[in-house]
């Protein structure tokens, strides 16, 4: 079970953001697999081997704008796992961080810890992204500037896109402020505030039906995920 799902990792990490969450969810398990995730895992075996010649379809472009889609599943698992398990009531988070439109960097996992609300797990999961954002961000700068590759308006400038409205207000406010909802995350997730303020940043609102992560934090119908798939994969 583990060396099976070591090499669909690999994949899940570098080629395969439409198994991300899935193969993810198999790892929850490995250290005592049962015979439902050992049928979850042959499920995506059987996946993989049906689509082993797509992927990533890469466009050649221009250097465009480096953005991120953020998004959360609150609370995600309730009511489908042991009620009595704490890990049963996280919510988890997903990203997909594009260059040029097309994703470089993605991530599912599961939020360390218990969100109390939507909006909490949805900042959460903000928070968690724009720490990968912020150093890719600076590379591709260092990058740019080692190769002579003039940046542009639209490569200065990242978009975060989010789809709960209450976690923009909550990350836009000017000036910032604590509600008692949210002042026990302050320290540790109001960091990037400041990142927003220097102009590099922004953080949008996107309707979830083309909120590319939302594949990476829960099962969708088989419609939903084929419209997910093509939004990131371009097949």
């Amino acid at each position: 079970y583990r060396s099976v799902l070591g090499m669909m990792m690999y994949l899940g990490t570098n080629t395969r953001p439409d198994c991300a969450f899935a193969i993810n969810q198999c790892a929850r398990f490995s250290h005592d697999p049962k015979h439902p995730h050992e049928l979850a895992l042959k499920r995506i075996g059987r996946y993989l081997l049906g689509t082993k010649d797509q992927g990533i379809q890469v466009k050649r472009s221009a250097i465009g704008s480096m953005d991120c889609y953020v998004d959360a599943d609150f609370a995600g698992v309730w009511g489908k796992e042991d009620p009595q398990d704490p890990n049963s009531v996280r919510s988890r988070t997903g990203f997909i961080i594009t260059l040029g439109n097309m994703p470089i960097i993605w991530k599912s996992k599961i939020q360390s810890e218990i969100a109390m609300s939507t909006q909490e797990a949805e900042y959460i999961a903000l928070s968690t992204a724009m720490r990968s954002v912020i150093p890719l961000k600076n590379a591709l700068k260092q990058l740019m500037h080692a190769f002579h590759i003039k940046s542009t308006a639209e490569s200065e400038l990242t978009t975060i896109f989010e789809d709960n409205q209450a976690a923009i207000t909550l990350a836009t406010t000017k000036p910032p402020r604590m509600t008692p909802r949210s002042k026990h995350i302050a320290i540790k997730y109001h960091w990037f505030r400041s990142h927003l303020k220097k102009g590099s940043f922004e953080i949008k609102y996107i309707d979830s039906t083309l909120q590319k992560a939302d594949i990476m934090t829960k099962p969708l119908a088989r419609a939903k995920f084929v419209a997910a798939r093509k939004l990131i994969m371009g097949w």
